[in-house]
């Protein structure tokens, strides 16, 4: 079978690198590579070929391939020209884009979103989300350090001393542990806040102080999303988000809902309580953010406070996210790899929730 490898339109990453292509081509897979592909993750063309894979257009990757794997989906009319059943591996965010399973009907091809396989231990090796939301937990402290007029740990000088910087995380999920881990190592004073009172132990091993509010939803089931709380919760929660708010030089917020807009935190009101000079760097501003005031993929200043809406935090460190990114597919393919073929069997858990569409499947024999 061939593995088409396409450059990202939008994206400084690229989905298989050249020693996960080796692994491949050790299978028995062919690896058919668009020029530059790798170009602006720092993996040259000569890495792949030394790897096994040829390099071909981006027309004939397409036309050729049995397997193509993406980062984001393909332009919908780039679609008509695979091979019949061909499986494209990419993230489909069908719950984000409804349109996008019925605008693929008909087209030919079996769409596998990455970010629809369940997080279950079974497949935590291909779980693409948890690999890009620790790369983004972490580069969102440091572009908060980036953007925020003063020091993240404590300072002794001749000149005398400055305290550490206040560090509030909200939503203590994979980002949300990264940037708590982060935030210390830099040596800022960091509390988290969390609906989920299981990530209690999690937040403290890591030496941040843990917000509790009581009376929250539990979502142990919603894989790693929050879910929506009762309004009398979200009330004393954003009060409780207020307070510490005003004192905090910065503030990560990383809480989506799944299928639904994202909660907000921090509206206006408490924007405008802030210090000076403070930071938010939201996570979540692709789905309308945590912070009111966010806008997705820009950068904000209200009333003196930098807003940071980023929800593809992880494509500005293109070479470890494409390393992780990769591993990630490869252990898929190699999951779905049954007697030397590519099998996409409905009884498998991971394939019957990421596969939106399907043409010519194979069925388990």
């Amino acid at each position: 079978m061939i593995i088409g490898i396409l450059k990202e339109q939008v994206d400084k990453r690229v989905s298989l690198i050249p020693s996960t292509v080796k692994k491949l081509t050790d299978q028995g897979y062919q690896i058919c590579l668009e020029p530059s592909a790798g170009q602006f993750s720092f993996f040259e063309d000569d890495k792949y070929r030394e790897a096994g894979a040829k390099t071909c257009s981006r027309e004939e990757v397409i036309n050729t391939s049995d397997i193509i794997c993406s980062i984001h989906p393909l332009p919908m009319d780039e679609y008509k020209a695979t091979k019949e059943g061909c499986i494209v591996i990419a993230l489909f965010a069908p719950f984000n884009n409804p349109s996008i399973t019925t605008d693929l009907k008909g087209l030919k091809v079996n769409a596998l979103s990455l970010d629809m396989i369940p997080r279950i231990t079974l497949a935590q090796s291909m779980d693409v989300l948890s690999s890009m939301a620790s790369v983004a937990g972490y580069k969102s402290i440091l572009e908060a350090a980036n953007i925020i007029p003063r020091y993240l740990p404590m300072m002794i000088t001749a000149a005398g001393s400055i305290k550490p910087a206040k560090v509030l995380i909200l939503g203590a999920g994979v980002a949300g542990l990264q940037a708590i881990a982060t935030a210390k190592r830099l040596g800022a004073m960091v509390e988290a806040f969390d609906t989920r009172t299981a990530a209690k132990e999690e937040v403290e091993s890591l030496g941040a102080r843990f917000v509790e509010v009581a009376g929250a939803k539990d979502d142990t089931s919603a894989g790693g999303y929050a879910v929506t709380q009762s309004d009398d919760y979200i009330k004393r929660q954003r009060e409780e988000v207020q307070k510490r708010a005003i004192n905090a030089d910065i503030i990560v917020t990383t809480a989506q809902v799944r299928g639904r807009k994202a909660p907000i935190l921090i509206p206006g009101t408490t924007v405008e309580k802030m210090k000076s000079g403070s930071v938010i760097i939201d996570l979540a501003s692709s789905t309308g953010g945590n912070c009111e005031l966010s806008k997705d993929e820009e950068l904000v200043v209200h009333n003196g406070v930098y807003i940071l809406g980023n929800s593809n935090l992880a494509s500005r460190m293109p070479q470890d996210s494409s390393t992780l990114f990769s591993t990630n597919i490869f252990n898929l393919i190699k999951h779905l790899s049954k007697s030397g073929e590519f099998q996409l069997d409905m009884e498998d858990p991971i394939v019957s929730s990421a596969l939106i569409t399907m043409e010519k499947a194979k069925e388990k024999t």
